[in-house]
């Protein structure tokens, strides 16, 4: 079995297909697994499939409690976990680095399981397997192809053709310090709108040390050149925000800053065909806005993983109905939360001038914005974590 992309979905995939026992090997493209960015935050239920998936989760991250607030510091939103979830899990998503996770993930792997340099550049399949051929010339046989290649996936392509990305017009400035900023509170994620920017910031830790990330978040035109000085234009949109996010940017090194600009895709109908499916990005691409597009991705691995056990993989209508099984009930929960990032985005970032002022009172003065986001988030989060063995 194969396994393209050696991210998040791909690394979650090929260890929950190894624990079904089967035989998988993860083709990169890359000469290494790199991380699509620096800053991260996790749910619990991914955090539980990767404890199920034989990663070592200790110390991984920072717990936080959530909270949204106004620029003048007024609170809106307070993602209440249940009691058991937060003993379980110290709180609400934890903050870290992509790096970490990935050399965590990675750890877990058997040797020889990642084959990096390897690029893949035509798909091709029938009843009895899927060819892949590299850029090299040569080809590869496999019972079962799982796309985890990303938002541009060539799986996804294969097997649906192409499609247009669903442009946000927003863009992410994102960075880290391990330094200590006046201001901070362990522990706390911290999520503050003004009337067309967000500026955020979470507690993280990293390999030991505690630190914070923080992401700034503003409408753009997706064809326009990136900013030259990337901390200067963060800093530029914290400019107004409450203490300790203009701290935060000012302490961070340049090079720990990075751009996003916020892309998805239509919703698929279907994610498998024939002998290949999609995991991750590849099939439900989501805006960092529902901060849980590589929690989705390892949720995914996982469940796949446990569709696939005890499947004879040389029948095609075993595999066939085990891909079935796997990506029904992903769908609705993607789908929610691609479309509920996609919205929330609206909302904050492109509502007519005219209006921001009503939406604004709205926010303020009744329960809206709690029941969508603070109230309806852990119900969610307690199904995916009821779905996930111990």
């Amino acid at each position: 079995m194969a396994v393209l992309g050696a991210g998040p979905a791909g690394m979650a995939a090929a260890l929950g297909i190894a624990q079904a026992g089967h035989d998988v090997v993860v083709y990169e493209r890359y000469r290494e697994a790199r991380p699509a960015g620096n800053i991260l935050n996790l749910w619990p239920p991914p955090l539980k499939a990767l404890r199920s998936l034989g990663v070592d989760t200790d110390d991984l991250g920072a717990p936080t409690d959530t909270e949204f607030r106004n620029l003048r510091g007024k609170v809106r939103v307070h993602v209440k976990l249940d009691e058991e979830v937060k003993r379980a899990y110290g709180g609400g998503f934890i903050g870290l680095l992509r790096p970490e996770l990935y050399e965590r993930m990675l750890a877990a792997l058997a040797e020889g399981m990642v084959r990096f340099g390897r690029r893949v550049d035509r798909i091709q399949q029938d009843d009895r397997a899927v060819t892949l051929h590299f850029a090299d010339g040569s080809s590869a046989e496999h019972d079962l192809l799982v796309g985890a290649d990303g938002i541009d996936s060539l799986v996804r392509r294969t097997l649906w053709g192409d499609a247009p990305k669903r442009e946000h017009r927003l863009h992410v400035f994102g960075g880290f310090t391990l330094t200590d900023v006046p201001g901070t509170q362990p522990n706390m994620s911290v999520l503050t709108h003004s009337a067309t920017v967000q500026g955020s910031w979470t507690s993280i830790r990293h390999k030991g040390r505690d630190g914070h990330q923080w992401w700034m978040l503003a409408a753009t035109d997706p064809d326009a050149l990136p900013p030259a000085d990337l901390r200067s234009a963060a800093a530029a949109l914290a400019a107004g925000f409450p203490a300790p996010l203009p701290g935060l940017i000012e302490a961070t090194d340049p090079a720990n800053v990075q751009r996003w600009v916020l892309r998805d895709r239509p919703r698929l109908k279907q994610w498998s065909k024939g002998r290949a499916t999609l995991v991750g990005d590849a099939a439900h691409p989501t805006s960092p806005y529902a901060a849980y597009g590589a929690g989705m991705s390892i949720e995914d691995g996982y469940f796949l993983g446990r569709s696939l056990r005890g499947v004879d993989l040389t029948d095609l209508a075993s595999v066939s109905a085990a891909l079935e099984a796997y990506e029904a009930p992903r769908k609705p929960h993607t789908a929610r939360q691609v479309q509920q990032a996609w919205m929330l985005g609206k909302v904050f970032h492109h509502t007519p001038a005219p209006l921001r002022p009503l939406r604004d009172l709205v926010f303020d003065h009744t329960p809206f914005l709690q029941m969508a986001a603070g109230d309806t988030n852990p119900k969610e989060i307690n199904k995916q974590l009821a779905l996930i063995e111990d």
